[in-house]
């Protein structure tokens, strides 16, 4: 062998090391998740998949989509963020967001079906699960559509422009259920998996935003007025739940302590759901926390009025969750 053919065949090896080299570091570019993100501990990973968002917060709402989604209804109505249909499903407790890119050659029918089989092994029960065009009903069922609903905070508009598959599922357990959302979608340039996690649970009454009595007092009688957050209400409804007794007993200490005090109780929502149904929420909230001072505090009904604003009356924008759990209070106004 000529020393030329050595010195040809060195070059060659040194190129393909170099490439082989820019193809692992590419590789190990494309395993790096997205820093302070983690699997959830409920929901595998599909393998080769990396994290490319997360969010988590200990309390907060969820909205899963439980049958086809009409986008259309909602567009004729300039209601995109509307949720209050029998489509929607929303739960309240700890809540993750996962969306994980996946590897090349991926489809969304192979990475469904293994989050089902896992989460069936898990023991969840499917709720509702559909592909493609299954997904939406009425005019509008360009797939890239459901994406723009359900994963809005992903910037690639048309990651689920060429094919989607959905499914909701839930696991019963005597702490609190669990719902997991898996929507999977492919376009010309790859494959991405959109994971929602929900474990149901009330607000940790610790935590509730309520003033002390003092702070309360000190409240009403500067600024006349004062929100409140630790009085609860599952969705929907407008039964005062039992972990809202901290916030009760510091209204009732107040009222007890100033005899001449009179209150209007006045219950706000956020902008989901029709202005009429928003209004008839809020009063018959604001209703029910009367009655709970009444009965359960033997305050005398004369000094307390109620009313509802529904959602004319926002603090904060209704665009994000933040916003939105500002919205829904409760306010007592000095009268």
């Amino acid at each position: 062998m000529s020393k030329e053919t050595n010195v040809y065949r060195t070059r060659i090896l040194r190129i393909g090391l170099t490439a082989l080299g820019l193809a692992l570091s590419s590789l190990l570019a494309q395993a790096e998740d997205v820093e302070g993100c983690t699997d959830n501990p409920f929901v595998g990973r599909f393998q080769g998949a990396t994290i490319a968002y997360c969010k988590a917060k200990d309390f907060d709402e969820l909205v899963f989509l439980q049958s086809p989604h009409d986008y259309g209804a909602l567009l004729e109505r300039n209601a995109m963020k509307d949720r209050s249909g029998p489509e929607w499903l929303k739960q309240q407790g700890r809540a993750s967001e996962l969306r994980y890119e996946l590897p090349p050659g991926s489809s969304s029918l192979e990475v469904a079906s293994s989050y089902e089989a896992d989460l069936k092994a898990k023991g969840f029960s499917i709720l509702f699960s559909c592909a493609d065009q299954e997904c939406l009903v009425g005019n509008l069922r360009d797939l890239y559509l459901l994406g723009e609903q359900l994963d809005p905070t992903n910037g690639i508009s048309t990651a689920y422009a060429d094919h989607v598959r959905y499914l909701l599922a839930k696991l019963e357990r005597p702490e609190g259920a669990i719902y997991v959302s898996a929507m999977a979608g492919e376009d010309k340039d790859g494959a991405v998996v959109f994971v929602r996690v929900l474990e149901a649970k009330g607000m940790d009454p610790a935590k509730v935003a309520t003033a002390a009595p003092e702070d309360l007092s000190d409240s009403l009688a500067s600024q006349g007025s004062v929100n409140l957050y630790g009085i609860l209400f599952d969705y929907n409804q407008d039964a005062v739940k039992p972990e809202s007794k901290p916030a009760l007993d510091e209204i009732a200490k107040v009222l007890t302590d100033k005899p001449a005090l009179r209150l209007k109780i006045i219950g706000h929502t956020d902008n989901a759901g029709s202005a009429a149904y928003n209004l008839d929420l809020s009063t018959r909230r604001a209703a029910n926390v009367s009655a709970a001072l009444v009965g359960g505090y033997s305050i005398d009904p004369a000094r307390l009025s109620f009313e509802g604003a529904g959602l004319s009356r926002p603090i904060e924008s209704n665009d994000t969750d933040e916003g939105r759990a500002k919205n829904r209070r409760v306010e007592l106004v000095v009268q």
